[in-house]
């Protein structure tokens, strides 16, 4: 696949002269980022041009704080994390680190990753939604059946709209729910609370009152120098030799 990647980008890029193609190496993975105007048609060519009869996933993508951290993690001590940086984090800043897309900088983008079983590729395909308030992309429904629950899902975690969807409607979240739960700026204690009141005989929903607002902590991994030591002691003995 590595091998290949470098002709596949020609063959795109020479195809889709507005899309931007890239590979990332060792593993060759391809990713076509198109923009929203051309999406639908872009999708339909490459499943009847290139072979990509089967669509793997359709997710979103919500890039607010994108390449800023809510935690210092460039101090770490035995003892872990003291606290978040005031200021800093998702919701509590200008979005001065979103990605430049092909057509300019967007929050919300759908993801596509694409099989080809008779070429034995994989392909990626990006597009970020025009308008950060309302994100519309249009549907790919009509070219892959199996988006639909993907994109339903899309819609219901991240608010992006799917225009000509034949069902557009939640998927994991009640009908009456508030909000989009997978975008950045959603509280991490929700919104509300739903409990099963007995003497009305059906669910409710209450103000968030159980849960305590709280900070995600990352997770970091630290340098494991134990392969390098080894290296070293093994050099040195061959060296003593």
């Amino acid at each position: 696949m590595a091998e290949q990647a470098p002709d596949f980008i020609e063959q795109l890029r020479v195809r889709f002269p507005e899309a931007v193609p890239g590979v990332v190496l060792p593993r060759g993975e391809v990713t076509l980022e198109v923009p929203p105007a051309q999406w639908h048609a872009t999708c339909l060519a490459l499943r009847d041009e290139f072979g990509f009869e089967q669509l793997v996933d359709v997710c979103g993508v919500d890039y607010l704080g994108y390449g800023s951290a809510e935690w210092d993690t460039s101090d770490v001590s035995s003892e872990g994390f003291s606290r978040g940086v005031e200021g800093q984090g998702p919701g509590r800043f200008d979005w001065t680190h979103r990605p430049q897309g092909a057509d300019g900088d967007h929050r919300f983008a759908v993801v596509a990753h694409l099989l080809s079983y008779q070429h034995n590729r994989r392909l990626r395909v990006r597009c970020y939604a025009p308008d950060d308030e309302v994100p519309v992309v249009a549907s790919v429904t009509d070219i892959w059946p199996g988006a639909n629950w993907f994109e339903r899902e899309t819609f219901d975690l991240y608010g992006i709209v799917f225009e000509g969807h034949p069902d557009l409607r939640r998927i994991l979240t009640d009908y009456g729910f508030v909000g989009h739960p997978f975008r950045k700026d959603f509280p991490l204690i929700g919104n509300v609370e739903v409990r099963y009141d007995e003497q009305k005989g059906r669910v409710v929903y209450e103000p968030v009152t159980s849960v305590e607002p709280r900070v995600g902590v990352p997770r970091v991994i630290r340098d494991d120098a134990r392969y390098e030591t080894s290296a070293g002691e093994a050099a040195q003995r061959r060296s003593a030799e």
